[in-house]
């Protein structure tokens, strides 16, 4: 969990492959804790193709009948059936927008939204610009993608800073716009 707050979390993510991974791993996450989630990435990467959208958007039958029976990852059909049919929905997206991080970060105007929290208190499970991405992805036929989850990913992906003022980290991904 360190590891990941200090060299992943909040930094700013423009790759379209990056962006599904984390996509993918926030539904997954839901009703769970984050650490059960990381926990179970490398497997997640090993049966989602390394987050290929274009791969996991090929999945058919079969290939959730095989992630179902994998005891690497979190074996909830409805979660691993949004999973496949999230990379459908991102490569329709990708033909609208160009690509997948062209889309999601015109939510916050192309850059990151910097909060100045002191306190874990003070960061909210959601916020209106989590419920407008939420909104539209569904509306674009993606599931699992509630305004919480949302909102876990923008923070994941450095479309929030929410790091804590007084994290050593809040400043540094300030940087990497």
């Amino acid at each position: 969990m360190t590891r990941y707050h200090d060299e992943e979390w909040g930094v700013p993510v423009h790759d379209d492959r990056i962006l599904f991974e984390f996509l993918c791993l926030e539904g997954a996450q839901a009703g769970l804790s984050w650490e059960t989630v990381l926990k179970k990435r490398a497997n997640y990467r090993a049966a989602f193709a390394g987050f290929d959208p274009e791969a996991v958007a090929a999945f058919d039958h079969r290939a959730l009948e095989r992630l179902l029976r994998d005891p690497g990852l979190i074996r909830n059909r409805l979660k691993l059936e949004s999973a496949v049919g999230n990379a459908r929905a991102l490569l329709r997206v990708r033909e609208e927008f160009g690509a997948f991080h062209t889309y999601v970060w015109r939510f916050v105007d192309g850059k990151p939204v910097v909060n100045a929290r002191r306190t874990m208190r003070e960061i909210p499970a959601h916020t209106p610009l989590s419920d407008a991405l939420s909104k539209d992805l569904r509306k674009r036929g993606f599931n699992f993608v509630g305004s919480t989850i949302c909102y876990a990913f923008m923070q994941a992906v450095g479309m929030v800073n929410d790091h804590l003022v007084s994290c050593f980290r809040y400043r540094d991904v300030q940087r990497l716009r």
